[in-house]
C-alpha cells in the first residue's frame, strides 16, 4: 500500500517517500488541524474504528454490542465527555449488526451537549437509564436501562440473537437475564478491534509520544535538580504536558534514591538528592485521546556508578531484546522469552514491572505479554499493533535500581520506535531509539561484554 491508498480520494504523489506517514516516527503533524494539509482525518478515524468493530463482532457471530467502558464508547461512537465517565456505568452504546451505534447519554444538559457535539450520531442519543448506586431502586434501574436496550435490538430484530456486553455488575446481568437475552461476553471483539490501529490512530498516538518525549528532555535537562522533590517534578509535567495539547495526565510516577528500590510507584513528597537515580514513568492522555506510556531512568547531578551502569545494561538489553519480537507474525511467546526470570515466574502472575501491553485509548488496552503465561498461551502479534514494553532490573537489596520503557508500533518490517527520549549516555551511548529500528546498528555492545 502506497501513502495515498491510505488517504483515500487524495492523489498526493509519494513515491519519494520511502516510508507510510504514519509509520515514521520524524514525520509528524500538529495537533491542530489546517486547510493547507491532510492531517487526521476524524471522520475517517471514526469510520474505521467501526468498520474493525463490526468485523470482529461477524467473527463471533454476535447480532449486536452493548458497551458500558468508557473508552468502548469513544471508539464506537467519538463520544467523550471526560475520563470522569469512563468506569462507572453511566452511559453505554448499541451497536446493532449491520446498523449504526446508539448512544445512550446521561440526561439533562450532559445529553443537550451530544446532540450539539456529535452530528454523525443525529437521530441516535437516547437518555441512558442509570442503576448503580440508586439505593433501593437498583433493581427497578437496571430494568428500565435493559428495556432502553431492548427498544433498539427489537427495532433491528435481534432479540434472539447472541447479544455482547463489555462489562456487567449482577443487577445488570439479571435484569438483561430476565429479559430473556441471550448474553455472551462481547469483550473479546471489542479488545481485537481496538488492538490493531487505523492510520489515524497512529498519528494521535505518534502525538502523544512526542509530547511526553518532550517532558522528558525537560525532566533531564531542567527540572531534576538537588533539592527539588518527586511530587514537583510531577507538577512541571502535568502543567507542561496539558499546555501542549494533552486531554488529560493520567499519572506521573517519580521514584529516586531508596525509593526506586523497592520501586514505589507513585510521586511523594521526598527531596531529591544529588547522586539520586530517578525512574520517571510517564502516563498521560494525548491528542483525540491517545495515551503515551514510557519509562526513563535519569541521574541527579553526578554520574553514573559502574553497578548503575551494569543494572541499566541489563534493564535495556532485556527490553531491546524483547521488542525485536514485535513483529507481525511471531507471538507474545518470543517477546517473553528475552525477559529474565522475575517474579512473573515465582508467582504465576503478572507484576506489572516486566511485560507489555497494548496502549491505545486506554493505558492498558487488550493483549498483555508476560511470563505468568504467554510462554504456555501464545498470541499472535499483527501489524500496526502499538505496544508500551517495559523492564525491571529487580534484584532486591540494591540501593538503587533501574526500569525503562518504549512505545513501539509493529509494522511489515517489524518494530518502530515512536518514544525518542535518548537513554543515559553513560550505559549506552547517544542513542536515540526513534532514529533506528534497533539499538545493534549501532554496534553498542551486550552487557555481557566489557564495557567501553
Amino acid at each position: 500500500m502506497t501513502l495515498s491508498d491510505s488517504y483515500e480520494g487524495y492523489g498526493i504523489p509519494t513515491d519519494f517517500i520511502q516510508e507510510l506517514h504514519h509509520t515514521n516516527p520524524r514525520r509528524l503533524f500538529s495537533h491542530v488541524n489546517a486547510d493547507w494539509q491532510y492531517r487526521v482525518d476524524h471522520e475517517r478515524l471514526r469510520r474505521e474504528r467501526l468498520a474493525r468493530a463490526r468485523a470482529e463482532m461477524e467473527i463471533d457471530d454476535l447480532g449486536a454490542l452493548v458497551v458500558f467502558a468508557g473508552a468502548n464508547v469513544r471508539y464506537l461512537t467519538g463520544s467523550y465527555q471526560g475520563n470522569w465517565k469512563y468506569n462507572i456505568n453511566i452511559r453505554y452504546v448499541v451497536l446493532p449488526r449491520n446498523g449504526e451505534p446508539y448512544l445512550f447519554e446521561t440526561a439533562g444538559s450532559d445529553m443537550r451537549n451530544a446532540m450539539i457535539d456529535l452530528p454523525w450520531l443525529e437521530g441516535r442519543i437516547r437518555p441512558a437509564m442509570t442503576w448503580q448506586w440508586a439505593e433501593g431502586a437498583v433493581g427497578e434501574m437496571a430494568d428500565k436501562m435493559v428495556a432502553s436496550v431492548m427498544e433498539v435490538l427489537r427495532e433491528h430484530g435481534l432479540t434472539k440473537e447472541k447479544i455482547g456486553v463489555d462489562n456487567l455488575d449482577f443487577p445488570a446481568l439479571h435484569a438483561f437475564e430476565k429479559a430473556g437475552l441471550h448474553i455472551v461476553n462481547g469483550w473479546p471483539a471489542m479488545s481485537r478491534a481496538r488492538v490493531v490501529k487505523t492510520p489515524d490512530e497512529i498519528e494521535q498516538i505518534k502525538m502523544s509520544a512526542a509530547i511526553g518525549d518532550a517532558a522528558m528532555w525537560h525532566i533531564k535537562n531542567e527540572w531534576l535538580v538537588p533539592g527539588v522533590t518527586e511530587r514537583q517534578i510531577e507538577s512541571q509535567v502535568h502543567k507542561f504536558m496539558l499546555d501542549r495539547g494533552c486531554e488529560i495526565i493520567y499519572d506521573i510516577i517519580v521514584a529516586s534514591g531508596g525509593n526506586t528500590s523497592p520501586y514505589r510507584r507513585w510521586a511523594t513528597d521526598k527531596l531529591i538528592q544529588q547522586g539520586d537515580l530517578l525512574i520517571v514513568d510517564i502516563n498521560a492522555v494525548g491528542p483525540g485521546g491517545y495515551y503515551v506510556d514510557f519509562v526513563r531512568t535519569l541521574k541527579c547531578a553526578a554520574r553514573m556508578t559502574q553497578q548503575e551502569i551494569d543494572l541499566y545494561r541489563e534493564t535495556y538489553d532485556s527490553l531491546y531484546a524483547g521488542m525485536e519480537n514485535l513483529r507481525p507474525g511471531m507471538t507474545t511467546a518470543d517477546v517473553v522469552a528475552q525477559f529474565p526470570e522475575y517474579d512473573d515466574d515465582k508467582y504465576g502472575t503478572v507484576t506489572l514491572q516486566q511485560f507489555a501491553h497494548s496502549i491505545g485509548i486506554t493505558l492498558y488496552e487488550g493483549m498483555w505479554m508476560s511470563r505468568a503465561y504467554s510462554l504456555k498461551y501464545p498470541a499472535e502479534i499483527k501489524e500496526n499493533m502499538y505496544f508500551a514494553i517495559e523492564t525491571f532490573a529487580g534484584h532486591p537489596g540494591l540501593p538503587q535500581t533501574c526500569r525503562l520503557e518504549e512505545n513501539v508500533l509493529v509494522t511489515e518490517n517489524g518494530p518502530v520506535i515512536f518514544t525518542k527520549m535518548e537513554h543515559m549516555e553513560e550505559a549506552v551511548g547517544n542513542y536515540r531509539p526513534g532514529d533506528f529500528h534497533h539499538p545493534s546498528l549501532l554496534g553498542y555492545p551486550s552487557h555481557k561484554e566489557p564495557n567501553d
